[in-house]
This record gives structure tokens, sequence and C-alpha cells, in this order.
């Protein structure tokens, strides 16, 4: 990996975890909603996820990192299980999201390090 591409990839990383991360509370807090404000909820949660989905494409896109594909993988699966209704397999597919886009992060870190960047 180059020095740009691992400044790249680690911005990309960094900024897809805590966009997971808010996405994961959010559902959490729409597992607690009761029926009527449930649909309502779903409906800004998917929103939210599919605006994360489309931010995890253009970092696979700008960086060809196998993990972010990864990351979108568990994500596609957390918004199906949204979808379902089950909050927690949907939490957990996040989790799985947020260690893709750690992995990102880390290497990147790494290759920084090697090139004395940081």
């Amino acid at each position: 990996m180059d020095k740009k591409l691992a400044v790249s990839a680690f911005q990309y990383g960094e900024r897809s975890k805590s966009e997971l991360m808010i996405a994961s509370q959010l559902i959490t807090v729409l597992s607690g909603l009761k029926d009527a404000e449930r649909a309502g909820g779903r409906k800004i949660v998917q929103q939210c996820l599919e605006s994360v989905r489309m931010e995890l494409q253009f970092a696979l896109r700008s960086t060809n990192l196998p993990d972010f594909q990864r990351a979108i993988d568990a994500l596609n699966g957390a918004i199906s299980l949204v979808e379902s209704n089950d909050f927690d397999g949907a939490v957990r597919q996040i989790g799985s999201s947020i260690s893709a886009a750690t992995t990102v992060a880390q290497h990147s870190w790494q290759e920084l390090e090697k090139h004395e960047f940081i």
C-alpha cells in the first residue's frame, strides 16, 4: 500500500467506523420503540443505513480494498435484519461491519507508521 492510499484508507476506515457506530445506536433505539413509533423509526434508520452503505461503496471504489466490501456485505445483512425486526441480529451484523472497517484503519495506520508519517 502506498502512502497516498494509506492516508485515504485510514480516513475512510475511521469515518466508516464512526458512521456504523451511530447506526448501531439508532438500531438499538429503534428496538425500544412501540409499534406506531417503530414504523416511522424504521424508515429513518433504513435511510441512515442506506447512506452509510453509499459511503462504504465510495470508500471501496476509491481504495479497492476488500475489507470495505466485507463491511458492505455485513451492512447489507443488517439492513435485511432491520426489515425483519431482528434488531439484535442487525446490531451483530453492524459489529461485523465495524470490524471490517477497523481492519482497514489498522492496516493503513501500520503502513503510515512504516513510512514514518505517524
